[in-house]
């Protein structure tokens, strides 16, 4: 298979990532990363980071809130939690992440907005906003 990294749209991601995620955790899975997982880890970045995050169209606090609103409403709640903790690092308000759960129990049924409190809620005493 071709060699498809691409640095520059990596390095990119990877200060993307970082500066929504924080260095900590993004040093942290990168450092975990394996010969089996590391081209994943390296692709994501440079794509989901680099590419989708990386132009200036739609600023981090949008993109946060539209991230909760679909990872909520795709019930992936191990990524729910890590984007909640990115959202409020790119501004998102406590009182934004509770609309955007209301919003996910009108499209996507209560028992998932109740799953989104429940992790929001940790996330948020984790960071000293309740």
């Amino acid at each position: 298979m071709a060699d498809l990294f691409n640095e520059d749209l990596f390095l990119k991601g990877l200060e993307q990532r970082k500066g929504t995620l924080g260095a900590e955790y993004v040093e942290k899975n990168l450092a975990a990363a394996d010969d089996f997982t590391r081209p994943f880890q390296e692709a994501m970045t440079a794509w989901c980071w680099g590419f989708g995050w990386g132009d200036d169209v739609i600023e981090p606090k949008t993109r946060s809130m539209m991230n909760l609103a679909m990872i909520g409403a795709l019930g992936k709640m191990h990524e729910w939690e890590i984007h909640c903790r990115g959202a409020l690092n790119n501004g998102v308000s406590k009182e934004e992440i509770r609309a955007i759960i209301h919003v996910i129990g009108i499209y996507c049924g209560v028992p998932q907005s109740l799953e989104c409190f429940r992790v929001a809620r940790k996330v948020l005493e984790e960071a000293g906003q309740l």
